[in-house]
């Protein structure tokens, strides 16, 4: 399970710039690598609704904070971004924790996820979300064609623009394959309200959310 790391590890962490540095650098080299290689799959639109996928921290905060948001029909927790088979939350090795989202492109489109996805984590905080540190909690945003790939470099460009400091973190990869998680891993935030990690950290991460685009939030009779 997950642990609250403590404050002033998280501080230590945070301050070493020097490491964070070769490994923004190390993502980067494998973003390209990988965008010239692999080509994305595109998934199929089945029932009128498409798919999208995002890895951001902890899979528990981003599933409840895109199931959150209207047009989302379902966000999943999962693996992605790596080339393991068959992953395990004990042994995802290479792979990043990420969420599929199943969503209505006539109530919400990709650009509009994208935005979600950038509204709702420190974006320039590398290998890792807050507590939750390592590759296996680094930010990815996978595009399924050269459409979503556009949309994702512009706002990327357009953020990096507006930074005082740093740069945007998340890798952009083509998507390639999404490994559905354990199922006690589902709807984790709703089953467990009062774990504390679920108190103290993803409660609070989605409420930041909310906040900052409450216009692409579900009114209560979507819920």
């Amino acid at each position: 399970m997950k642990k609250i790391k403590l404050l002033t590890v998280c501080i230590f962490l945070f301050s070493l710039y020097g490491a964070c540095k070769p490994a923004n650098e190390k993502n980067k080299e494998e973003e390209s690598i990988t965008q010239k290689e692999l080509t994305p799959v595109q998934t199929k639109t089945e029932n009128g609704l498409k798919k999208a996928y995002f890895a951001s921290g902890c899979f528990w905060c981003v599933e409840a904070i895109y199931e959150s948001v209207k047009g989302v029909e379902e966000a999943i927790s999962g693996y992605s971004g790596g080339k393991t088979k068959n992953p395990t939350y004990e042994n995802h090795a290479d792979h990043a924790e990420a969420v599929a989202v199943i969503y209505n492109p006539e109530i919400i489109n990709f650009s509009e996820l994208v935005d979600v996805y950038f509204a709702s984590q420190n974006i320039t905080q590398i290998n890792g979300q807050g507590p939750d540190i390592g590759r296996s909690y680094r930010s990815i945003i996978f595009y399924q064609n050269e459409k979503e790939k556009q949309i994702i470099e512009n706002k990327i460009a357009a953020l990096n623009k507006s930074l005082n400091s740093g740069t945007v973190a998340a890798q952009v990869m083509p998507f390639q394959k999404f490994w559905q998680a354990e199922a006690y891993h589902q709807n984790y935030e709703q089953n467990n309200p009062d774990n504390p990690y679920i108190q103290n950290v993803s409660i609070p991460r989605i409420n930041r959310f909310k906040n900052k685009m409450p216009e692409l939030l579900k009114s209560k009779t979507d819920h």
